[in-house]
């Protein structure tokens, strides 16, 4: 049997006349959905679930999903008598990916409610649910859109992540030994992480503070530069590339050393009775503590503003966007012949409409008789909630589609605070207040986020198979299912992280995971409707420098995150960048540079899915620890000492060298 390939006009515009046909046709009939794409897919969505939350709770970052398991997928095909089909692996990726989906969509704002402290007023079920409705209505909502972004737009579109994807499941027809790249960067990461962060054997982040030379930079300019250790966040900057690893970068320099320094000098004039978090005066607050209640809120701000510069540029897709789905539900268009199409059989508008009206009447019955029970006039108030969580949701969702169809990035952070904010002076301006308005508006914008995660990946894996040759409602239905499963892991994980670390600072979780789109969202929602006050000035000050940054050619969304993400995290990113940076340079020859950054690309996927896993896993033993009272992780106790923060600096470093060496001894034509 001949080789498959991929079409010659697969990823050009398709001349007058011209049809694409897929790499498996529509009258092929080949398995798709078969026991091991789902039981290797489910097994996926378990294990990257609680990698892809650790990540996102540490980083304030979603990870790649669809390539790790891509990878893994032909790996289990390679171990098996018959060699899985391509469409078959598609199936195994839309089940596996829905980790990342609902990643995405829970964890970037759940978490406030145990930031604020509402957790009393919650439950797991009740978390729970809300990346699950999310991810079944983010599912409809793109239905219609699909055969637009996919078919219409074919060749207008670079669709880089389904590119890369693609890419890698061709290459698995000729053999699953990438998968080895994977599983050994893995393995690196796995020891690294474990041995440094868990068993306190160098410090996980490298800090200026601990340098006795720079004392007067530290204590009196305020001025301090710190770097996360992990092969996680080395492998992630990696993928990132240097532009964009830049531009965030250049906004945490914007913070930390300026914004930082300017207010503690200014600080000193102002009386200490004055000043937020304490009783001291700002001159004598750390670096971190003027970041934490001063700072950050201008990098929220700038988030901000940078989401509704993103929906006022992509304004024209929207509707068009609306136009076609208002023209498929309510003028179809005259039979072509491609109802029967097994790859254009999408599901039936009519169970769309059915599953919508469905889920609407649960998340009206869930806001009235659950979230806004105890509050004055629940009935209006929850009809006012879910009328504003579909149409953001309904609004949102063709610009994160057209942002990842782009360049693989959706600003969901920036758009879910837009809705947190929009709920918030709504639902306050109708009487709402107080815990049960923060937790309302909460769980709009956990709706809404996740609707919008799932959007944008949905789309990636709607391309895939439309390359490939799947059937669209397969890959519909399995998102869906699997959205049920990713939802129980992650809330299960953003439990057991909240017992051992916790996502704020406090005496009994000195060292908390950073979750900065969840602080930020607590931030914004503690401010409009906790009676703390709403940091305006700051927020002001936070959207003209992201509107600047969009005047210069700049991305807001990439600046304001940089300055809204402590120095640590994004400080490593640029290394990781830097280093992928010099691979492409280590060769002319186009051939043997693909190669090699392809094969970098492997070994960060590896470290990041590695350092994710071991994340959790030490996590859990922290838990059992505390629980039961035993002692299962070693501890060195060199993670508060000089050299243990040099040590750190250093291993960190090697790490960057090795994916630089392992990268570049690849040839041409040879993934490993």
């Amino acid at each position: 049997m001949a080789e498959r390939t991929l079409p010659e006009n697969a990823h050009r515009e398709l001349k007058p006349g011209e049809v694409y046909t897929p790499v498996i046709g529509p009258n092929e009939h080949v398995p798709e959905v078969t026991a091991r794409s789902i039981t290797f897919g489910l097994i996926m969505t378990v294990i990257f679930s609680g990698a892809a939350s650790y990540i996102a709770l540490k980083l304030g970052q979603g990870i790649e999903t669809a390539i790790p398991i891509s990878i893994l997928a032909i790996g289990w095909s390679a171990m098996m008598r018959r060699k899985s089909t391509l469409i078959e692996n598609v199936n195994i990726l839309s089940i596996g990916a829905t980790s990342g989906i609902v990643v995405g969509g829970s964890v970037f704002v759940m978490p406030a409610i145990f930031i604020l402290n509402l957790q009393g007023q919650s439950s797991f079920f009740q978390i729970f649910l809300v990346p699950l409705l999310g991810a079944i209505l983010g599912v409809l909502f793109l239905i219609p859109f699909r055969r637009y972004f996919v078919a219409e737009m074919h060749g207008q579109l670079p669709f880089p992540e389904a590119t890369a994807t693609t890419e890698v499941l061709m290459t698995g027809e000729r053999g699953g030994k990438q998968a080895v790249v994977l599983l050994y960067s893995m393995g690196i990461a796995m020891v690294t992480d474990f041995v440094g962060p868990a068993m306190n054997a160098w410090r996980e982040v490298f800090t200026t503070r601990l340098i006795p030379g720079l004392s007067f930079l530290t204590d009196k300019v305020k001025m301090v530069f710190s770097l996360d250790t992990t092969a996680a966040v080395m492998g992630l900057g990696y993928l990132i590339g240097v532009r964009y690893s830049l531009i965030i970068m250049a906004g945490s320099l914007m913070s930390y050393f300026v914004l930082v320094p300017v207010v503690a000098h200014f600080g000193a004039f102002i009386p200490p009775n004055m000043v937020v978090g304490g009783h001291k005066g700002l001159a004598a607050m750390s670096a971190d503590q003027i970041f934490d209640n001063y700072v950050r809120y201008i990098g929220i701000g700038g988030i901000f503003a940078a989401g509704l510069i993103s929906i006022l540029k992509m304004s024209g897709v929207i509707r068009d966007a609306m136009k076609n789905v208002v023209d498929e539900i309510f003028h179809r268009p005259k039979d072509t012949g491609e109802k029967g199409v097994r790859t254009e059989r999408d599901m039936s508008m009519g169970i769309i409409m059915g599953v919508l009206v469905a889920l609407t009447i649960l998340l009206w019955i869930y806001f009235r008789y659950s979230v806004l029970a105890r509050a004055a006039h629940p009935t209006f108030l929850s009809s006012i909630s879910i009328i504003v969580t579909l149409f953001v949701a309904f609004l949102f969702t063709g610009v994160s589609a057209w942002a990842v169809a782009m360049i693989s990035v959706t600003p969901v952070s920036g758009m879910t605070l837009t809705t947190l904010i929009v709920s918030a002076v709504l639902l306050t301006a109708l009487g709402l207040t107080g815990t049960s308005g923060m937790i309302a508006v909460l769980l709009i914008g956990g709706v809404v986020c996740t609707a919008l995660s799932m959007a944008g990946s949905l789309v990636t894996q709607f391309k895939i198979g439309y390359w490939l040759g799947s059937t669209p409602s397969t890959i519909q239905i399995s998102n869906i299912l699997a959205s049920v499963v990713a939802a129980v892991v992650v809330t299960a994980v953003m439990f057991l992280l909240d017992s051992v670390y916790g996502f704020s600072l406090t005496k009994a979780h000195p060292h908390p995971m950073a979750a900065p789109q969840a602080n930020a969202m607590a931030a914004v929602v503690q401010g409009m409707m906790g009676g703390k006050g709403t940091p305006w000035l700051m927020y002001g000050v936070g959207a003209v420098v992201a509107v600047m940054a969009e005047m210069l050619g700049v991305s807001g969304l990439a600046f304001a995150l940089g300055m809204y993400l402590p120095i640590e995290l994004n400080s490593p990113i640029l290394a990781g960048a830097f280093v992928a940076w010099l691979v492409n340079r280590s060769t002319k020859d186009e051939a043997l540079r693909k190669a090699r950054h392809d094969k970098g690309t492997l070994i960060a996927s590896g470290l990041i899915a590695g350092g994710a896993i071991i994340g959790v896993v030490a996590a859990l033993l922290k838990f059992m620890e505390a629980q039961f009272h035993v002692h299962i992780i070693p501890n060195l106790h060199n993670n508060t000492t000089l050299f243990g923060n040099y040590l750190g600096l250093v291993i960190f470093i090697l790490l960057g060298a090795f994916l630089y060496w392992d990268s570049v001894r690849t040839k041409a034509g040879n993934g490993r």
